[in-house]
């Protein structure tokens, strides 16, 4: 934590001054290295499900990766201080793992990926909405509600890039808005336990109950196991990606952002995560960027800027 900055006052005294900005600014850092890494991840996944994978293998395998991982930062403890908080837990495995990364992959192959992003990147509106019922000091206020729509105006603008067609798919619509719903309430619930529980638990607490969530899927559908997929570099170099930098690396500090700067402040970086794709999409793509999708990440930018500026 950023302690006491001691210096000379105008009297030639001595004087603490504490600068929470320098604090805020940290982890407004982590938040958007999060989002840069997150937002390469669609193009990772894509990458995989062209080789054979299916949405519910890639999430298993890099749960299990980042559950590996995390084992060894929160190992001494298995379970909640009561049976209320583990139930939390697995809300969350649930709300943060299997059922948003279901939802939101399913979605994809039932309707248009441009459809998917633009409805879950509602997640923040969502989540400024439920902290304003379920979290104390959580305020709904308009300058929050000003910046959200324009932000998600220019998410609509970078999502479809100058091609704005939109066709309804009425299940896949659905499936979208319960990934962001899904989202929401992962962050929601992180907010509640994250001051009783060190990160590193909470972390692999949510791999663990993601992974045991999504097992039952494999009833219905065997995992790939074929090793002459698996072994080819391109797969197994994006799925330790996701693993480790996208899963392991980024939920751990996600909720670290989440705790120190709050639900809404922390998940208003996902409006940013098209703009990531895009770019990324344009360099290994070779995904044209047009005007509009530039119009865009200035709606998003000032949008996000909109929400987070202080009255002095």
């Amino acid at each position: 934590m950023c302690g006491d900055f001691r210096g000379r006052n105008g009297y030639g005294g001595v004087e603490n001054v504490n600068n929470p900005f320098v604090e805020d600014s940290r982890y407004h850092l982590i938040a958007f290295i999060i989002i840069m890494i997150w937002g390469t991840t669609f193009i990772s996944t894509k990458v995989l499900l062209l080789n054979g994978l299916s949405p519910e293998d890639i999430f298993l395998y890099r749960f299990v990766l980042a559950y590996s991982g995390i084992w060894f930062l929160g190992k001494n403890r298995l379970f909640a201080n009561s049976w209320k908080d583990e139930i939390t837990f697995i809300l969350l495995g649930i709300a943060g793992g299997s059922v948003y990364f279901l939802t939101e992959n399913y979605a994809i192959q039932i309707t248009q990926a441009s459809n998917v992003s633009l409805i879950v990147c509602a997640a923040p509106l969502l989540t400024a909405i439920l902290s304003h019922i379920f979290l104390k000091g959580e305020r709904l206020s308009r300058r929050l509600i000003q910046g959200s729509f324009l932000a998600l105006l220019g998410v609509a603008f970078v999502v479809f890039n100058g091609k704005f067609v939109l066709r309804l798919n009425p299940l896949g619509d659905l499936l979208s808005f319960c990934a962001a719903l899904s989202w929401a309430f992962y962050t929601i619930l992180l907010k509640q336990v994250s001051n009783r529980y060190p990160i590193s638990f909470i972390t692999r607490k949510v791999f663990i109950y993601g992974i045991l969530t999504i097992l039952p899927v494999f009833m219905f559908r065997p995992l790939t196991t074929d090793i002459r997929i698996l072994s080819k570099p391109v797969v197994y170099l994006n799925i330790l990606f996701l693993g480790v930098a996208a899963s392991l690396f980024c939920y751990f500090f996600w909720n670290v952002a989440v705790k120190n700067l709050g639900a809404i402040k922390t998940t208003n970086y996902v409006y940013i995560i098209p703009i990531i794709t895009l770019i990324a999409s344009s360099m290994v793509l070779s995904e044209t960027i047009t005007v509009f999708a530039i119009a865009g990440m200035f709606f998003i930018l000032s949008g996000v800027i909109w929400v987070e500026k202080r009255r002095n």
